[in-house]
Formats: structure tokens, sequence, C-alpha cells
């Protein structure tokens, strides 16, 4: 990964602290993180490191206590809800551990729903095409096993060619086989559209097919590492 790749997001001493009751949660302590463009991360934490509510700041679904999140020349920190809400239609793709597809329409029109509110989307058949699902277009999620029906909240997240791709759990829900196959097709999406991916696990072996891995812990950065050799999804062992 070239270092000198032009910076997609960056954040500055980001913190979140939550309040429950009387005491204070401090989910995020001081993060400094830059994602450069094509760039695949993964960010690797236990439960409760923090690396949901940092996924959910670098979206726009959440706010930052204090600190600085820029993408390109915006600066989203005290940006307002209808800018945020243009922020992740336009440029953030969102894939989360449970597919949240629409059990009422098929894989097509699951897409559709993004598609027909973007500005220069592929079609839903192209994004389906990509993830491997092109024979799966009129297919209700009843129909469709769990790494597809994961396929699918793929291309829906794809569909809108976003140039950030948010993935929170991706492969939890799956089986070992069937997790390996949408991390490929997440390879797959990095590697042909250059575009700039971060995965948040527990599981430290999905680091090995990372450019770089962030180590939380306690809502900290706990070190950053280059692995050796970016693994392919199919090498990967756990």
């Amino acid at each position: 990964m070239d270092q000198n790749a032009d910076v997609v997001l960056e954040t500055r001493a980001l913190t979140r602290t939550y309040r429950m009751g009387e005491v204070d949660i401090h989910a995020l302590q001081g993060v400094d993180l830059t994602l450069r463009r094509g760039e695949l991360i993964v960010m690797l934490g236990a439960s409760g490191s923090g690396k949901s509510t940092l996924l959910n700041i670098l979206g726009g679904l959440d706010r930052a206590t204090s600190g600085t999140v820029r993408y390109g020349d915006h600066d989203l920190t005290h940006a307002t809800h209808r800018q945020l809400t243009a922020y992740r239609r336009h440029h953030v793709g969102f894939v989360f551990q449970f597919y949240n597809l629409i059990s009422s329409l098929t894989a097509r029109e699951n897409v559709a729903i993004v598609t027909d509110i973007s500005r220069d989307p592929l079609t839903p058949e192209a994004a389906l095409s990509m993830v491997g699902l092109q024979d799966r277009l009129d297919h209700f999620p009843s129909q469709l096993s769990g790494g597809e029906q994961q396929r699918v909240a793929i291309a829906r997240a794809i569909a809108k060619r976003p140039a950030l791709l948010l993935c929170d759990e991706p492969t939890g829900a799956l089986d070992f086989r069937t997790g390996i196959r949408v991390l490929e097709v997440i390879e797959a999406i990095n590697r042909d559209t250059d575009t700039t991916m971060a995965i948040i696990t527990h599981n430290a072996v999905i680091g090995e097919m990372a450019d770089r891995v962030v180590h939380l812990r306690d809502g900290r950065v706990d070190g950053i590492t280059v692995p050796e050799r970016r693994l392919r999804a199919r090498e990967l062992e756990w």
C-alpha cells in the first residue's frame, strides 16, 4: 500500500463518552486514525474495545464527543443531521453482522432500495453479479442461504459506488466456509473498485488479509501492525 496515497478519512483525538445513569462510559479515548484510498484495514479488538463505536462515527451514524473527523475536504465533526445523512447516502456503504434484508423483497429489489436514491449507482443486476448472485436475482431472502443473504447485503452496500465500505463483523453469523466466501467477495471488490474498506472483528485471523491492522483496547488505539504478506481470503485458517 502506497503510504502517500490519498487520504479518504481521518480522525484526530477522537473521543466518545456515553452517560449511563450517573456513570460516564468512555467508549473512545483520543483515537487518531487515517484511512487511505483503496486500503483494506481491519480494526481488531475484544467486545467493549470501542471498535463498533469508532465504525459508527466513521460512517456518520454517531457523533464524537470531542476531536475531529474529516472526509476528504469535508469536516464532519460539526456536520448537521442533514449533512451526515447526505454523507451516508452518497459516500458510505455498510455491511453488518445481520443482513437486514427486507423479507418481502427479492434480492434485486433489496438492492434497488439503494440504487433508487443514489446519484450514479450500479444497476441491481450488476451489483449482484459482482458478488456472484446473478442467478439469484428474483429469490427472496428465505430462499437464500446465510452466506447468500450476506452477499446481497454487500451488493446493496456497493451498488451506490461508495468511497468507503464499513463492515461490522461481516462473518460473525456464518460458518468458516461461508465466511471465507464472503471475505473473498469483499477482497475482490477492494481489488477491483479501489474502494476503501474497514472491517471490524474480534477474529485476529481476518487481519492477515489487511493492508494494516488497527488494534483497539479500552477505547484507544493499542498499536497498528502491517502484515508481512497480505494473505488472500482463501488462505486464511481459523
